[in-house]
């Protein structure tokens, strides 16, 4: 596990597994940076035989990011991050993740899974990368960018919570709506769970949820990154 150049002056968290599986995915942060959360997402993704990578997505304004979710200050600077992130550069840097894993010898295929700002961009890995699959969960602000979502030509799985804070149910009608008809994509919506269900730890993680989520993820990519 160590931090690794991936272009210009971009760095990322890399788990390589003793025994490699073929599989590659990037692993795209919430809006707290490279921190424990995803650095442990990545490990377990390694330990199951997958090499794993965390791009430093907020490299442009601040390198090395990496707080929590536990006090006011880390939400009001993670807050502040997202409002000043430029989405499409980091999808560009999605891509750099993508294309450093795929000249690993031991990577055959590479997919994506990103949570809260990272679900949005898996949501726009899938409408904008070469990747060959890719999971959000919670992702925020996709109605913005249902006009792309005819370019999803990989699969693409989605999970909603239902008592998103940050994601109202008319905006989650508005995600359902507009991707039901597309064959690439699937979608799950958890009842009586808020954002980040799934984050350990977490004011509103849900084992329950989570764990149903996790697995349908696992399976999901399994079928498609095997």
């Amino acid at each position: 596990m160590s931090l690794v150049a991936i272009k210009d002056g971009m760095r990322g968290y890399l788990a390589e597994p003793a025994t490699p599986n073929g599989a590659g995915i990037v692993v795209i942060q919430e809006i707290f940076g490279v921190n424990a959360v995803m650095r442990g997402l990545a490990d377990r993704l390694a330990e199951a035989g997958t090499v794993a990578l965390v791009p430093d997505l907020f490299w442009r304004l601040e390198p090395g990011v990496d707080i929590t979710d536990k006090t006011d200050a880390d939400w009001k600077k993670a807050l502040d991050l997202m409002n000043r992130f430029d989405v499409a550069k980091g999808v560009e840097d999605i891509q750099a993740a993508i294309a450093m894993l795929r000249a690993r010898p031991d990577v055959r295929k590479v997919g994506a899974v990103g949570y809260c700002l990272g679900g949005q961009l898996a949501y726009l890995t899938a409408a904008r990368t070469d990747a060959d699959a890719s999971v959000g969960y919670y992702g925020v602000n996709i109605p913005a960018f249902l006009g792309e979502a005819a370019n999803i030509a990989k699969p693409l799985m989605l999970h909603i919570a239902a008592e998103d804070g940050f994601v109202p149910k008319p905006a989650q009608e508005q995600m359902i709506a507009g991707l039901k008809d597309n064959p690439n994509v699937t979608l799950h919506r958890y009842d009586g769970v808020d954002h980040a269900f799934a984050r350990p730890g977490g004011a509103h993680y849900d084992r329950n949820a989570a764990d149903l989520a996790n697995s349908r993820t696992a399976d999901f990519l399994r079928r498609h990154l095997g």
